[in-house]
């Protein structure tokens, strides 16, 4: 037996169902939408302060990834030639790249008459410092004889 809108009542005469009266008093009530921007007011900073965030670390990120392939390129450079005895110990990237810097340090190796040398590139984010280091071992040996 199927029920079409309609209650069955003892006597298996269909009732029709009584609308549900309006109540035209329905919404929001004046504390839960007080409730409801003070939560948007606590989120939406919250959540601008991790976007914020979010997109620094992206960008030191990026920066430092780029410092990384330009030290190397450097240092490939300064052992090729040979210069990280007598050559420059500093200086900048080029036109191309003057945000970033970069520092040459050489060290005696205590085996075989080897030195390190680690070059430094720096650059700044927000007035903040940050630098990536590389270093190689190269032989010297040539060089006392």
């Amino acid at each position: 037996m199927m029920r079409n809108c309609m209650a069955l009542i003892n006597d298996g005469e269909p009732e029709p169902l009584q609308a549900v009266p309006y109540n035209s008093q329905r919404g929001f009530t004046f504390v839960e939408v007080l409730v409801a921007m003070l939560f948007v007011a606590i989120v939406i900073p919250i959540a601008l302060q991790g976007i914020a965030l979010a997109a620094k670390s992206g960008n030191i990120a990026e920066r430092k990834m780029t410092a990384s392939i330009l030290a190397e390129k450097k240092l490939n450079e300064i052992i090729i030639t040979e210069q990280w005895d007598a050559g420059e110990n500093q200086g900048t990237f080029g036109e191309e790249w003057p945000e970033y810097s970069w520092q040459l340090i050489s060290e005696s190796w205590n085996v075989d008459s080897m030195t390190i040398i680690t070059l430094v590139a720096s650059f700044e984010v927000q007035q903040r410092k940050y630098s990536v280091e590389i270093s190689a071992l190269v032989d010297d040996s040539a060089e006392e004889e």
